[in-house]
């Protein structure tokens, strides 16, 4: 059984599923949650929705993750388990890669999906760069 679970959360449907479902199935390892801030998701805005990026593009960003790491460790507190909850920058298969590798993880839990349309189109899909690229063990929950 894994010690250290790394579960990627974005506060999508799937993400929640993702970590229920390690919450669950691994009651004994260390789970940590993990959102990534992308800053090509400003980028995106502007281009596919005409929006302006904001000169704190950054602190929103930093909200955002304040607000889903919230909800990842309401859902952990209802079923009685402590989380670990951590932020990174980048992209985000490099990101949970390097987290992985860098810290110890025996297995990463993932939705298969957290985005649709055109920014999955653009970007490609994450959970499949770390389900081909990753060293250990990767769950994808749909």
């Amino acid at each position: 059984m894994p010690v250290n679970v790394l579960v990627a959360f974005d506060g999508s449907p799937l993400s929640e599923r993702a970590l229920t479902y390690a919450i669950e199935t691994f009651p004994d390892a260390s789970i940590t949650s993990m959102y990534v801030i992308n800053p090509i998701d400003s980028v995106i805005d502007v281009e596919v929705g005409g929006l302006p990026v904001a000169e704190d593009w950054y602190e929103n960003a930093k909200e955002e993750a304040t607000r889903i790491h919230t909800t990842a460790t309401n859902l952990a507190t209802e079923r009685n388990t402590e989380l670990v909850t951590v932020t990174e920058v980048g992209k985000p298969a490099r990101a949970i890669l390097g987290y992985a590798d860098d810290h110890g993880i025996d297995q990463i839990v993932m939705g298969s999906h957290g985005r649709s349309g055109v920014d999955r189109a653009l970007l490609g899909s994450v959970a499949e760069t770390v389900t081909r690229r990753a060293r250990i063990p990767v769950t994808i929950i749909s």
